[in-house]
């Protein structure tokens, strides 16, 4: 038995909106998931992975979700009140990175302990730096004036396709703090595999959601 076109494309978006509304809960869980592991307040590392959490799990996530044309929470908005929510979204999960980053930066000072001395702590570093400079190349898309020899066209596609490294980015630096000591002495067994399906789950969706749009775009240009 074979589907025809409108039943396969049916199909394909009712999995993709599945698919979408999934990341949503997981994102929304495993932060919960985090905070109540790290249990915010009770030191001053406690901060760092809550935080951090908030700001690449949830935040950011939900920024780039807030696109889609098959999960967004608001997808019958217009494109111009999606792109503030998007900089609102995305201006918290910056902020959230910093304060985490500093945060850990500070602990490790008071108890001499060398900085950026493992993988999660480069590849931390790196993704925040690279989500202040993300938030900063987004400023030309307010002001497309200012990038003088580059269509606005180009910009968004150059916006989207380096926000996705930086979500890529995150997820990593998500799984590699899971990796770490602290990480698997408070979880471990299934629930460590449970929790590490949740970043990782979210980048596939994700990118199939980025690369979708991008290559439908495309399509409709051509």
């Amino acid at each position: 038995m074979t589907l025809s076109v409108d039943s396969e494309s049916r199909l394909y978006s009712i999995l993709r909106r599945v698919a979408g509304v999934g990341v949503h809960v997981l994102c929304v869980g495993f932060t919960v998931f985090l905070a109540v592991v790290a249990r915010p307040g009770t030191s001053l590392f406690s901060w760092h992975p809550f935080l951090m959490t908030f700001s690449f799990s949830f935040f950011m996530t939900e920024a780039l979700l807030i696109f889609s044309p098959d999960s967004s929470p608001i997808q019958h908005f217009s494109h111009k009140i999606k792109g503030r929510y998007h900089w609102i979204l995305q201006t918290l999960a910056t902020t959230c990175a910093l304060l985490g980053l500093a945060a850990i930066f500070y602990n490790k000072h008071l108890n001499s302990k060398p900085h950026f001395a493992t993988w999660h702590g480069l590849v931390g570093l790196l993704t925040v730096l690279f989500a202040v400079m993300q938030s900063l190349g987004g400023v030309s898309l307010l002001f497309p004036k200012l990038a003088k020899g580059w269509s606005l066209a180009k910009l968004k596609r150059y916006h989207a396709a380096s926000g996705l490294v930086g979500y890529l980015l995150g997820c990593s630096s998500l799984l590699l703090g899971m990796s770490s000591l602290w990480f698997t002495t408070a979880v471990h067994s299934l629930r460590w595999y449970l929790a590490a399906l949740c970043p990782i789950l979210s980048t596939l969706v994700i990118m199939n959601e980025v690369t979708s749009s991008y290559m439908t775009k495309k399509r409709f240009q051509t």
